[in-house]
């Protein structure tokens, strides 16, 4: 080929954990080949799709140079070549040959077993209508049926050609209901339990979205599947079994977080006003890039211990073996054991609830292909022995990952990325200036053209063996194969030796794209490779015993052939990692603490903490405009999110009430705050137009408090206060209130910035009057009261306006006793000097009616839009000094030390001269 630019390298040294040999390097065209000197070691081979990290290392002081590889099966190794030349050229012929620009590239394309399999029914291993015949679909139970709405994949292109669903729901309901699931993935039957007939279902989310849309459709399919074992055309005798307790359950598998975001995109999570019969729980299991980034920090723990001990070797003559280098505590950082413990936990809630409580079970993620996969093959496995044989789980992989459109070609990145490698030589005389430039601009467009579908590789399946192994080792009798039968899965997994894991989707291997045929007629299936007699007899378990499983035995430790996992004892798999037990584990295990949570169950949307969290604007902005203590934190969700969660919540009406028109939630500025003492006068609060009308939220039940209240949360100075942490900055949930309106956006930074910019401006006090001769800067630096309004000249402003006879505030937050009514003409005045304007409590005794205090009323009635701003000072006409006879005295007045001077026109309170 012309990728391989050199294809054999003699003398070179080939290092793997800590022991280093000589040989020769061959590179063909889909294998590295290392041929020992000594004849009696084994060639070693390795095919690129397995090479996960290539690392090109400088000359050393001996002149030789490092090539460093890391594989998918978390081994290290490194050659060494005496001509930098040599390296170069495997370098780049290793990497020409590992980055495909297509699937039809990789080795299973042109891989012909010799001598050939014995069987070469793998492609057909799978049977829908056998699988669910065996079940008792249509045999046992009438109430499922099988339908051929996506028998040319235009249905659902991700789904596979035959689905079952309930025998009530017609295809033409099924038409409808899958415009409600994403990607049109509506709930299928993937399981029917032997003893009682509960099911597990499978579907991706529902397209709530924030205006929770609703489907009668799917909820009639998801009604008819909570009720197939009572359906009247099926065969199963309505008979309640004792002790057990109808509890359908939609399982959500993310955390509420990610419900939330995906909310925010139209998707969302099931409103369970509308699923009636039936309860949900979140799960709390992390997206997929939280699982690549876990996994990453353990290969970069084995990294490092390969590093060390290899180091010690090459510093002492005699080569040192069994030293234990692993960094346990690294490993236990990178959070792999927890995740595995949630998919365990998820797993043991199924199973009991299909068993002990005789319910169905409905289970999505986003999706329906990573954690939804997961969950419904590791129950399945617990559920039924059939699974735990050889063949029954090549059935159920088939079943439940390769037909229903797990993204194999996805979350392996079967075709690499120039990514991956790196090379850092360091002879400035190689290549040309233009050389290196072009080099330059091939690996930025490279990198740019090749990061989307490296953000889409994730752990899945991986993670799947895992947890069988979870289950192998706590029940070893229980199962027909060995470890090695996942570990060798496991290497074909990336090998790309065969066709089964290459694609997508069922479409994708049994159509193709219409270039040559389908992909299942090109390839060889995996399964052929695992049922040949060789294979067969390596991984038969030899200590499976059969009768375990009999659901008639009644010995004491009779199980009926459920399995129950133990999420609390969950161990790395050393095996596959190439260490051993207690050098990855330790003697002893801590259980693993999950820092995802687990919420449920979910009976309506009252309880439903993501419903609760989208449908109250409040809840999700961090920004309140009075100091009130009507709001609390729960700590369990609202940490997670930083929201404030009102702790006296009225029956939420779900999303489609509060978000069904943006502009109606928003508070009409003409009206007085429910949350704050209405202004001196309700006519000097100017209308506001409704399109930059602040959110409602700032006005909602989070911060509203009773009009007779007559306590006030003492704060600091506006303009003191730090400013909060806004909700909408933070990840998917930033583009809720950019998707309905821009200007709520706006109409929040408008008067955010407004109140901190005029604060600010009070503690730099100018001229309140404008002059003709002022800069632009003092311009600006003018009171509001000052300003003509939009549309208005200066002429006709009132001199008389623009003059401070006296700086003082009233308590805008101030409550009367009087069914809230505001006497603002009997409350003390506050100095804008005092540390803290609102901090006057509300005295419990009526004050008097000052003489005259109708006529002190602002001389301005402003035309602005703008609402009134606490931090601005009211500008009376006249100020008439009350007399002590005619003012109660106040059991709680504020002092400062302007308290005794005497004020009168010829005071100035700011300190720069009379005005």
């Amino acid at each position: 080929m012309d990728a391989i630019r050199i294809s054999k390298v003699e003398n070179v040294l080939y290092s793997k954990s800590g022991s280093t040999s000589t040989g020769t390097l061959h590179l063909t065209a889909h294998h590295i080949i290392f041929r020992y000197e000594d004849s009696g070691e084994k060639e070693m081979w390795m095919p690129y799709p397995l090479i996960s990290q290539v690392n090109r290392l400088p000359q050393n002081l001996q002149g030789d140079t490092v090539v460093n590889f890391q594989t998918r099966t978390f081994e290290s190794s490194s050659f060494s070549f005496k001509k930098d030349s040599d390296a170069a050229d495997v370098f780049e012929s290793v990497k020409e040959l590992t980055v495909a620009l297509s699937v039809t590239q990789l080795y299973a394309f042109f891989y012909t077993p010799n001598p050939p399999f014995p069987s070469d029914d793998g492609w057909s291993i799978y049977s829908p209508r056998d699988e669910y015949q065996r079940m008792g679909v249509g045999t046992r139970s009438k109430a499922w049926r099988f339908t051929d709405v996506n028998k040319d994949y235009t249905f659902c292109p991700s789904y596979a050609a035959r689905l079952v669903v309930p025998t009530k729901i017609s295809d033409t309901t099924l038409q409808y209901a899958s415009k409600y699931r994403s990607k049109c993935r509506i709930p299928i039957l993937s399981y029917l339990h032997w003893a009682n007939f509960g099911s597990i279902t499978r579907s991706s989310q529902p397209m709530v979205g924030i205006t929770q849309n609703r489907s009668l459709q799917d909820e009639k399919l998801i009604e008819a599947i909570f009720q197939t074992h009572w359906a009247p055309e099926s065969r199963v005798a309505n008979i309640q079994v004792y002790g057990a307790t109808s509890t359908n359950l939609i399982i959500d598998a993310r955390p509420t977080v990610n419900a939330v975001a995906n909310t925010a995109k139209g998707a969302g999570t099931e409103n369970m006003d509308y699923y009636k019969d039936s309860k949900k729980i979140y799960l709390g299991i992390d997206h997929i890039h939280a699982m690549r980034d876990s996994l990453a920090k353990v290969v970069e723990a084995l990294k490092e211990a390969d590093q060390l001990l290899s180091s010690i070797n090459n510093d002492l003559n005699d080569r040192v073996s069994g030293l234990a280098v692993l960094d346990r505590a690294a490993l236990r950082r990178s959070g792999w054991l927890r995740h595995l413990t949630g998919i365990m936990e998820g797993t043991l809630i199924i199973v009991k609830n299909i068993h002990i409580n005789s319910s169905h079970v409905l289970i999505h993620c986003s999706d329906g292909w990573d954690r939804t996969s997961q969950l419904s093959a590791l129950a399945q496995i617990c559920l039924d022995p059939f699974y735990r044989t050889i063949r029954g789980f090549e059935i159920l992989v088939e079943k439940d990952w390769v037909s229903v459109g797990h993204k194999f070609l996805d979350r392996c990145g079967h075709l690499s990325s120039e990514k991956f490698f790196s090379s850092a030589s360091n002879d400035p005389n190689t290549g040309t200036g233009a050389d290196a430039a072009q080099a330059f601009l091939a690996s930025v467009q490279n990198r740019f053209t090749s990061q989307h579908h490296i953000k889409e590789t994730s752990p899945t399946f991986h993670q799947f063996l895992e947890c069988v192994r979870q289950l192998q080792r706590q029940h070893p009798d229980r199962f027909e194969f060995k470890e090695r039968f996942l570990r060798q899965l496991y290497y074909h997994l990336y090998s790309c030796q065969f066709g089964t894991f290459l694609l997508n989707t069922e479409r994708e291997r049994r159509i193709g794209d219409g270039n040559g045929p389908p992909t299942c007629e090109r390839t060889i299936s995996v399964w052929d490779f695992f049922n040949s007699p060789t294979e067969m007899e390596l991984n038969r378990n030899s200590t499976y015993d059969a009768s375990l499983d009999d659901p008639k035995r009644r010995t004491p430790d009779g199980d009926m052939g459920i399995l129950y996992p133990n999420p609390k004892d969950v161990r790395f798999w050393n095996e596959l990692y190439g260490r051993s037990d207690e050098e990855m584990n330790g003697r002893v295990v801590a259980a693993q603490s999950r820092d995802a949570e687990l919420v449920g169950p979910v009976e309506s949307a009252e309880d439903d903490p993501v419903l609760r969290r989208v449908s109250t604007p409040e809840a999700s902005l961090a920004i309140s405009t009075s100091p009130t203590r009507g709001s609390t934190v729960s700590p369990p969700l609202s940490h997670s999110l930083n929201v404030s969660i009102p702790s006296h919540r009225s029956a939420s009406p779900g999303i489609e009430s509060s978000f069904k028109d943006l502009t109606s939630s928003l508070p009409d500025m003409s009206r007085p705050s429910p949350s704050r003492s209405p202004a001196p006068s309700a006519t000097n609060i100017p209308s506001m137009p409704r399109s930059y009308s602040p959110s409602s939220s700032l006005s909602g039940p989070a911060s509203s408090t009773s009009g007779s209240s007559s306590t006030n949360t003492p704060a600091s100075p506006l303009w003191a206060r730090p400013r909060q942490a806004d909700f909408l900055s933070g990840g998917g949930v930033k583009s809720v209130w950019g998707r309905l309106s821009s200007n709520a956006s706006a109409a929040l930074s408008l008067v955010q910035d407004t109140y901190s910019g005029v604060a600010k401006d009070l503690m730099n006090p100018t001229s309140a009057g404008p002059s003709d001769n002022e800069t632009s800067a003092e311009r600006e630096l003018r009171g509001r009261d000052s300003l003509t309004t939009w549309g208005e000249g200066t002429s006709g402003r009132s001199s008389s306006a623009t003059r401070v006879a006296s700086m003082h505030l009233t308590n805008p937050w101030a409550t009367s006793g009087h069914g809230g009514a505001s006497h603002t003409a009997s409350r003390p005045a506050i100095s804008i000097f005092d540390e803290n304007p609102w901090g006057l409590s509300p005295d419990p005794e009526p004050h008097a009616q000052v003489s005259g205090a109708s006529s002190i009323q602002p001389a301005v009635q402003s035309a602005s839009p703008l609402p009134i701003d606490p931090t601005i000072p009211t500008i009376p006409t006249s100020v008439r000094r009350p007399t002590p006879s005619s003012v109660k005295s106040t059991s709680r007045a504020i002092s400062s030390p302007s308290t005794n001077i005497k004020k009168d026109s010829s005071t100035d309170p700011l300190g720069v001269g009379l005005l």
